[in-house]
């Protein structure tokens, strides 16, 4: 009895130990260095309305917005991972189709490939630059702006994740399309 009294005051220490102390010092030091990421890098309303994370993409389909790039895992968090697809499934080319001809691509015009392969984690917030700017002349009819606005707005956004090691510029889709809404109400 005594040894078991032992062993279960030994298994309480170490849970406390291990996963209590263990996560509230993990908590406490994203909290103290980068406490915007630690929760989640969340983008709100005025009122204190969660909106999104700028580390989660989310679909868009109107034609107002930018869209990000497909998602194996129909942008659902809880389930983040690839189709686990072959590159030669009919499935995938079927989608891939389906993409190409809602974007309008032609083989003169031909779309960015990311917007028709999705991420490995199927939730990438973000598309380049040149992705982006494909989609400029969709967004720009959609809203009855001019389309020097919205590559102008888009060149803005942009950023090079690597700082000047890395050419290729990013941009982040909610927060792009909420820049957008921010410009006025597009027209009817």
């Amino acid at each position: 009895m005594e040894a078991l009294l032992a062993s279960v005051r030994i298994t309480v220490a170490t849970m406390a130990i291990c996963v209590a102390g263990y996560a509230t010092a993990v908590w406490a030091v994203g909290q103290a260095i980068t406490p915007a990421t630690a929760d989640g890098s969340l983008i709100t309303r005025p009122d204190g309305t969660i909106i999104g994370s700028r580390l989660i993409a989310q679909p868009f389909s109107q034609p107002k917005y930018f869209w990000p790039r497909p998602s194996a895992v129909d942008y659902n968090a809880a389930g983040a991972g690839g189709s686990n697809k072959s590159p030669t499934s009919p499935d995938l080319t079927d989608r891939a189709r389906e993409i190409v001809a809602a974007y309008g691509a032609t083989p003169e015009n031909p779309l960015p490939a990311e917007l028709a392969a999705a991420s490995g984690a199927g939730l990438d917030p973000h598309i380049s630059e040149r992705a982006a700017l494909y989609q400029a002349a969709r967004i720009a009819e959609a809203r009855r702006l001019a389309e020097p606005e919205v590559e102008a707005l888009i060149h803005r956004m942009a950023f090079a994740p690597g700082g000047f090691l890395t050419a290729d510029r990013l941009v982040n889709v909610l927060e792009l399309n909420l820049a957008l809404d921010g410009m006025g109400t597009p027209q009817q």
